[in-house]
């Protein structure tokens, strides 16, 4: 063998199983538990024996060739087809839909029939299959194109063409653009394989070309392969720098199949839903149903705010809290099936002080009671209603005695608790009124140390009194620990329509009886 033939061997030869060891070597290493990758990994592995066979045999003597046609080249060709069946099925998940019973007893092991038949034709020296015969051409050791020849070419031109089969109907089938623009791109690869094999198969090229032209269909098909799973590690995250992108991100983002279960979880989901009964591995038990609907019915979901509420169990105490998320939803593809990756944001925070915000533009921030502007809204609501429904209503003016008393001997910490206690006797009073006679009302504080309420649905004169009594012992009660008497509350009320009929009349009737009440005795 000459120096230059040598080195063409190199070329034609060493080149494709270079490219197969290195394919074969990293789409294994990329994910060794993925049954994908394993045989498409094995199928690499194949189409290298494959060309080693060839490389050794254009080296060694012509005779030799038949047996190593037969022994090895035939051998690894017929395993070929099954392997890549099986990793057709597998990748577009169409195992799935066999029937339990094959899925059990016949499935895989119906592509590796013919194993046996293999280990045997090797044992016994390729006598189970006819040699090949071959001619000299320069330095090629060329098969004979004859009738077997032919036979054996076309059979191999069906099987590639049945590749399509499994291709096409998992495209129809197929949910998502990204799982359509996979499977086109093995539909593409499988034709041109195909159109090499017419090509390079049936035509007889003589010595122009090195002996079966049509295997390196097997470099465009090992091509088109691992093109594919590459796009397909991709959306399955594992490709370590998208993969360190969902750990490391600082939103809670969750992997979920086709039935809203957790496939996987980054840290921050983790850290966001374990101090809480939302666990991520039981999503489907708390996301919001019509949330859950739109996922399930693959629309679009940008910015959806869901709220959750639940107990809180710390150090004997129970509190009601609440859980505010901002949700975003797209659909990918991974694991070769249909995923949603939900990104969940926790903004519970931001969610209370929009909230504290819009409260405190009509309530006051010490007491928490409405203001003057929101009682106002609320009681002109209340004379109208009682206007066409004939009905009575009650205004009362509540003012603390002696306040500034209260602030330059106590401090202005005293002054405000003493409003506040004032607050929740009103809010207290309003809600027993409502509990006793059915009277709905509001409370409010009017600014310093002036508070205001109204009882609507018609009260009783001797209602309101025994309420303004109330009001006033209550606080007669707390104001005792200051050790200052005269602090005290005056209360002074007036009835609508009786003493007037909007809003600012009745203010100033009870500010006047208020104002007797504090000047002329206890009598209003």
């Amino acid at each position: 063998m000459s120096l230059s033939f040598a080195l063409l061997l190199l070329v034609t030869h060493g080149i494709p199983i270079l490219f197969f060891a290195y394919m074969s070597t990293e789409v294994f290493v990329r994910n060794k538990k993925s049954v994908e990758h394993i045989l498409l990994s094995l199928i690499s592995l194949l189409y290298l024996v494959l060309f080693a066979e060839e490389y050794v045999r254009n080296q060694v003597p012509i005779e030799y060739s038949p047996l190593l046609s037969a022994a090895w080249l035939s051998s690894v060709g017929i395993l070929i087809p099954g392997t890549c069946f099986h990793f057709m099925l597998k990748f577009t998940r169409l195992d799935l839909r066999f029937p339990k019973f094959v899925r059990k007893y016949i499935y895989p092991y119906v592509f590796y029939a013919a194993v046996p038949f293999v280990i045997l034709n090797i044992v016994t020296g390729a006598e189970l299959i006819s040699a090949q015969e071959f001619v000299q051409i320069g330095n090629w050791k060329m098969p004979v194109y004859n009738t077997g020849y032919y036979i054996a070419m076309t059979a191999s031109i069906v099987t590639d063409a049945l590749y399509l089969v499994p291709l096409l109907i998992a495209k129809k089938k197929a949910e998502l653009q990204e799982q359509r623009s996979i499977y086109n791109q093995l539909v593409i690869g499988v034709i041109m394989a195909i159109i090499w094999h017419c090509i390079f198969g049936y035509i007889n090229f003589g010595g122009a070309l090195p002996p079966y032209p049509y295997l390196y269909s097997g470099v465009l098909w090992c091509y088109f392969l691992r093109r594919t799973m590459q796009k397909h590690d991709f959306l399955n995250l594992y490709d370590k720098r998208f993969k360190k992108l969902f750990q490391m991100n600082p939103h809670a983002i969750l992997l979920l199949d086709r039935h809203l279960s957790v496939k996987h979880a980054n840290p921050a989901a983790v850290r966001m839903l374990e101090p809480t009964p939302f666990a991520a591995g039981r999503l489907a038990e708390w996301l919001d149903p019509g949330l859950a609907r739109d996922i399930l019915e693959r629309k679009k979901i940008s910015g959806r705010e869901i709220e959750l509420h639940y107990e809180n169990r710390q150090e004997n105490r129970q509190d009601n809290q609440r859980l505010v998320l901002l949700v975003d939803a797209d659909y990918v593809w991974a694991d070769n099936e249909p995923h949603t990756l939900l990104i969940l944001q926790d903004i519970t925070v931001q969610k209370m002080q929009q909230e504290e915000i819009v409260f405190l533009a009509y309530h006051d921030p010490l007491t928490r009671l409405p203001n003057r502007r929101y009682f106002h809204i609320r009681l002109d609501e209340a004379l109208e209603r009682a206007r066409r429904h004939g009905e009575t209503l009650a205004l009362l003016l509540i003012d603390i005695d002696k306040f500034k008393l209260l602030n330059d001997t106590c401090g202005h910490l005293a002054g405000d608790e003493a409003l506040q206690q004032v607050a929740q006797i009103l809010r207290d009073s309003v809600q027993d009124m409502r509990d006793r006679h059915g009277n709905s009302g509001i409370a409010a504080r009017m600014g310093g140390d002036e508070f205001v309420m109204f009882v609507a649905n018609s009260p009783s004169a001797g209602s309101i009194e025994e309420l303004a009594g109330r009001i006033r012992s209550r606080f007669a009660e707390y104001g005792a620990k200051f050790g200052l008497p005269s602090v005290g509350l005056s209360v002074g009320f007036s009835f609508y329509p009786a003493d007037g009929a909007d809003g600012p009349a009745l203010i100033h009737a009870a500010d006047h009886a208020m104002y007797v009440m504090k000047h002329g005795g206890n009598e209003i």
